[in-house]
This record gives structure tokens, C-alpha cells and sequence, in this order.
């Protein structure tokens, strides 16, 4: 089937607006004008995209963690306008890190059975990288734009980039 995919994660509106309960800031708002190039790539060439979302419960033990955050059915959890999925794209909901907690994401993979496998969004050191190393351990080949991935934490995004790079064997440019 598809030769790529694109895996775009959180992109969110609790995650990528200020107003949002998560916000990553200006760095995460700044990848939005990339990630819809790529979308829009992705949609010409007739290729796999996967929306992954959290979507978590309203006492969700996350938010111990985290302050509370894209529950599921408000305006927090959904995907950001300028990237909305189309009818039959791919979307699916998470509750953890990794795109493949307690998800059907595998699944879809080996439907597709792509070559190789984009990841783009937010945030880097948290749900991208917990993602890739998912990918990674599937041994999928695994690309990560850094033009496409932010995090509210500048240490952390580039300890994720390298970490992405050097245990998972993603190829990040």
C-alpha cells in the first residue's frame, strides 16, 4: 500500500494554542505552517496519514503529572483547525505517552506497511519520542524533521532529537 506514512502527534489545541491548558508555546505554534506542508504532501501523493490524540478521562492519574489536559470531548482535545483530518484519514485516540499504549496503532501499521514512517508533533522529549521508540522497536524506518517537532522544554527537545537519533536509529534532519 502506502510507501510512507505520517504519523502526527498532539497537535492539539490544549498543546498548540496560548489559551490552551498545556500550552508548549511559541516554538510549538511555530512548527504548525511545516506540519500542514507535509499533511498536504502526504494527501497529494495519496499516502497514510495517522492522527494520534490524547484523549484522556477527567481524573485520568496523568494529571497527577501533568495539569488537566485534552479530555476527552472538549475544545482541548481537539486536533487544530489548520490540520484537520479529512474524511477516512486515520485518528487515534491515547491516553500515555506511546501512540501504541492500549491502541490499535500497530495494527494499522502492518496494514499499511510502510517503508518508512514521518513523526511530526509535540512534544519531542514526551509522547513524540515515546512514539518513535515504539516505531523503532517494530523496526520501522523512522524519519523525524526537526523543523517538525516541538517541546515546551528547549533541553529536553534536543536531548530527544539525539536520543531519537542514536538509540532509536531515526534519521533526524
Amino acid at each position: 500500500m502506502s510507501k510512507h506514512a505520517l504519523i502526527i502527534v498532539d497537535m492539539l489545541n490544549d498543546f498548540i494554542r496560548p489559551e490552551g491548558a498545556l500550552y508548549c508555546g511559541p516554538q510549538a505554534e511555530a512548527i504548525v505552517d511545516f506540519i500542514a506542508g507535509r499533511l498536504q504532501h502526504y494527501r497529494n501523493t495519496d499516502q497514510a496519514v495517522i492522527f494520534l490524540h490524547d484523549s484522556h478521562q477527567p481524573n485520568d492519574m496523568e494529571f497527577d503529572k501533568f495539569p488537566r489536559h485534552c479530555v476527552a470531548g472538549t475544545w482541548g482535545s481537539q486536533i487544530i483547525s489548520e490540520l484537520a483530518p479529512r474524511k477516512g484519514e486515520i485518528t487515534i485516540a491515547k491516553t500515555r505517552y506511546s501512540g501504541f499504549f492500549d491502541t490499535n496503532l500497530e495494527q494499522v501499521l502492518r496494514e499499511l506497511s510502510p517503508e518508512l514512517v514521518e513523526v511530526v508533533g509535540v512534544c519531542t522529549s514526551i509522547c513524540v519520542m515515546d512514539t518513535v521508540g515504539g516505531l523503532a522497536n517494530r523496526d520501522y524506518r523512522i524519519l523525524v524533521p526537526k523543523k517538525g517537532v516541538a517541546d515546551f522544554d528547549q533541553n529536553f527537545h534536543e536531548f530527544a532529537l539525539k536520543r531519537m537519533r542514536q538509540l532509536y536509529g531515526a534519521q533526524v534532519q
